[in-house]
């Protein structure tokens, strides 16, 4: 099946579906469907003639038969048998979506304090439709990307999460993403988070696959952070290789707020991670970091766009890749500075390691700056490991193997000590290190084609 054949296959599929969605929730919720569906017959899906993603190819996912999961069906297992967190000391609500849909096993959180919703998102159209239609779509809709219009238009449910005014949440919160069951799934999840004034959230966002299907997952998450609050969000990604992944991040940030977001991609056969960023009110700031492992020939590209659109502004973006046999990646890194956003200060960094003369790696990051009085810089490289690092190691008795993963370790720890979690740092550190060393990880809740990997590096 070819790309075009797809897009015809989606808008069916969304034509078939109109009247059942069009009865089941709200007229201006039904209102954001039908305009992405227009949006992404105009769009279509991005081709390596769009920008954004000229280093993408869809066709390796566009080649296979897909069953749409729209309407997550109630499973008869108890999924929480497949996933414990083996984070140890580390104390979180975990809350899991099976197939995109929230999960009925959820235990309800009784220790929230007083105002704050978690809940599904299609439940949160039902119970809490005013603060749904406040902030639902108004930050992907200004986005021309067929991807996210595609994900409006056919996403039917995911995570709802509100944090009320002044409110801090102290445990972290933990959403961990099955996919399961038999065939090759296309699963749309949609997130909306939502921080008012002066509140504060920890959250972490876990991607797990439980069977070995050529399953494609198109996930968008909005997050609006109001004036004054506080966000820290990891997501971590450790998928099999005939997965394939379209993750995008959409955060809005009021005065005074800060943003602190980190894409961990251990291991997946294609991953896309789009990462909007619009730093809306005066004296906000956005820290940025991803680090991803890939080898074999699996495919990882990075977007990121940060938009200083007020004066008074600071981001700071670090992403850093090991790519290993024929591997593939690509890094898109664009910082806009609006005419009126002076005072601005953004810093962006890409840096690569190619172990093989196979492994490529493309990167792009731009500056678009239409403000005189600003800070800004940005950069990139691609080469290999430091030869004079590794000969200085091997003087002192290290053999060489041992060398190039100390080496390789080093480079990923200027990323993960940015985890401000202290056992979620330490966790991540030994899968880092386990994947570094040719072990996905030793977690025992995933089904992954791990056997006989060699040694990354």
């Amino acid at each position: 099946m070819d790309i075009n054949k797809t897009f015809e296959k989606y808008i069916d599929f969304y034509q078939n579906n109109a009247g059942n969605l069009k009865l089941s929730e709200a007229k201006s919720l039904y209102t954001h469907r039908q305009n992405a569906f227009e949006k992404f017959r105009k769009l279509g899906i991005p081709d390596n003639k769009n920008e954004k993603y000229r280093n993408f190819n869809f066709d390796e996912i566009c080649n296979k038969d897909y069953e749409f999961v729209f309407q997550p069906g109630k499973t008869n297992v108890d999924l929480k048998e497949f996933f414990q967190c083996e984070v140890e000391d580390m104390d979180t609500h975990v809350i899991l979506l099976s197939n995109g849909g929230y999960y009925s096993g959820n235990k309800e959180i009784t220790d929230l304090p007083e105002g704050v919703i978690i809940c599904g998102l299609n439940e949160a159209k039902e119970k809490h439709l005013k603060i749904v239609e406040k902030y639902y779509n108004k930050y992907a809709d200004k986005i021309d990307d067929g991807i996210i219009s595609l994900n409006t238009m056919l996403a039917n449910d995911g995570l709802f999460i509100y944090v009320p005014e002044n409110v801090k949440i102290n445990k972290t919160i933990q959403l961990v993403n099955l996919t399961h069951g038999f065939g090759n799934k296309n699963i749309f999840k949609r997130n909306l988070f939502i921080l008012d004034k002066s509140s504060s959230l920890k959250l972490i966002i876990c991607d797990h696959t439980l069977n070995n299907s050529n399953n494609f997952v198109i996930d968008v998450t909005e997050t609006f952070i109001e004036e004054n609050a506080g966000l820290e969000y990891y997501t971590l990604q450790n998928e099999p290789n005939r997965s394939a992944v379209i993750n995008s991040i959409l955060v809005n940030q009021e005065k005074y707020s800060n943003f602190s977001g980190l894409a961990l991609s251990l291991h997946g056969g294609i991953i896309r991670n789009n990462i909007y960023t619009k730093l809306a009110g005066e004296f906000s700031n956005a820290d940025i970091y991803g680090l991803f492992l890939t080898d074999r020939d699996q495919r990882i590209d990075n977007y990121t766009f940060i938009d200083h659109a007020v004066p008074d502004c600071k981001s700071n973006e670090l992403f850093k890749g090991i790519l290993d046999d024929s591997a593939r990646g690509s890094f898109t890194g664009r910082i806009l500075v609006r005419k009126d956003a002076q005072k601005t200060e953004a810093y962006q960094t890409n840096k690569n390691l190619c172990l093989t003369s196979d492994a490529k790696m493309i990167t792009k990051p731009q500056l678009e700056i239409y403000a005189d009085d600003v800070k800004c810089s940005h950069g990139a490289t691609v080469g290999q490991l430091d030869e004079n690092a590794l000969f200085y190691l091997r003087t002192r008795g290290i053999d060489k193997k041992e060398a190039r993963l100390m080496l390789m370790s080093a480079f990923a720890d200027d990323i993960i000590r940015n985890i401000n979690i202290e056992a979620l740092q330490k966790r991540i550190s030994g899968l880092v290190n386990s994947r570094l060393r040719g072990e996905l990880s030793d977690c025992s809740h995933c089904l992954l084609n791990c056997s006989g990997k060699k040694v990354l590096g």
